[in-house]
């Protein structure tokens, strides 16, 4: 609840607090958009519409998604980052625009931590080490013995673009091997997915859900999965740590926030009712049939683990020396 002292208040301040309590009484009384800075049918737009439905349900009010994809994701970043502080926009966020494109880029027209303000984490994916069918290879030592006989270029693996989380992973791999890798950036994931069924790449470190379906089929092989734990979907791949690369983990996460000087009041309402979503056995549910984990994490946690995130990805991406295009 928003609490004002009136004692000797100027009347402008008086009638500023005022308009405040009388915001966080009213909120929501309109739609409320979610900015989704990357194009439709990706794993940001998907978790978007996953959060979106009951959250318009558990509000009262409709939420719109608007996709304002391009430049890796600031043109739909800054456009929240400029958006009125009233809880009626919203960023459902990539961590690795959030996080990695501070360090990347010589210049954005935001900042991750002034410019936005945490609302709630809804989803952690780790990566899949993925590569050919075609390949001679069926475990991480296979793969990294496989990669020194090839020479002085090594593994050639592919990424979504220059400066992505893909050739980002790739990067730690290659400096955890200590062996030199080939970074092969595509326009998008599903270029750089048909060329490595195709056998034109060697290795695809990414998201469960762009490759599970050719895992299955056999088109692909998952050799590592880079998180904590082996995921339920994929009962047979291994953990980083279980194929022989303790400590490798690399896994991109989902998260909402909104423009910095929200009202705390309805940040605290948001961060509420999209932590119920979360906790939903329909929505973990969905995110498990993804290759990922749902997980709650309310304002003031998210706040302390986003400055951990950007410390710990912008050591990573200067020691690599990783520049965006």
């Amino acid at each position: 609840m928003i609490r004002c002292t009136t004692r000797l208040f100027a009347a402008g301040a008086a009638l500023a607090c005022a308009a405040a309590a009388a915001h966080a009484d009213t909120w929501p009384s309109k739609p409320i958009t979610f900015i989704v800075p990357t194009a439709p049918a990706g794993s940001t737009d998907i978790m978007a519409r996953l959060v979106g439905d009951p959250l318009a349900r558990a509000l009262g009010q409709p939420v719109v998604i608007d996709n304002k994809p391009g430049a890796s994701g600031n043109i739909g970043t800054e456009a929240v980052a400029r958006a009125a502080p009233d809880g009626y926009t919203l960023l459902m966020q990539y961590s690795g625009y959030h996080v990695g494109n501070p360090a990347m880029f010589k210049e954005i027209k935001w900042n991750p931590t002034k410019d936005f303000v945490p609302v709630a984490m809804v989803m952690r994916a780790p990566h899949v080490v993925a590569v050919s069918g075609k390949l001679p290879v069926n475990s991480m030592k296979e793969l990294i013995e496989y990669g020194k006989k090839k020479g002085d270029g090594g593994l050639n693996y592919a990424s979504s673009g220059n400066g992505s989380m893909q050739h980002i992973a790739g990067e730690l791999l290659s400096r955890q091997v200590k062996q030199p890798m080939t970074h092969v950036p595509y326009k998008g994931s599903g270029p750089a997915i048909n060329d490595l069924i195709a056998g034109n790449v060697d290795m695809f470190i990414t998201t469960p859900p762009s490759v599970i379906g050719h895992v299955a089929s056999g088109k692909l092989k998952a050799l590592a999965y880079t998180g904590t734990q082996r995921h339920p979907s994929m009962p047979n791949v291994p953990t980083s740590a279980e194929a022989g690369l303790p400590g490798y983990e690399v896994d991109s996460w989902f998260a909402v926030f909104a423009p910095a000087k929200t009202p705390p009041d309805v940040v605290a309402r948001l961060s509420k009712e999209i932590g119920k979503i979360v906790e939903s056995e329909a929505f973990r549910k969905k995110v498990d049939e993804q290759g990922a984990f749902a997980v709650s994490m309310d304002s003031p946690t998210m706040a302390k683990f986003v400055d951990q995130e950007l410390a710990k990805w912008s050591k990573v991406i200067k020691a690599a020396d990783i520049k965006a295009d």
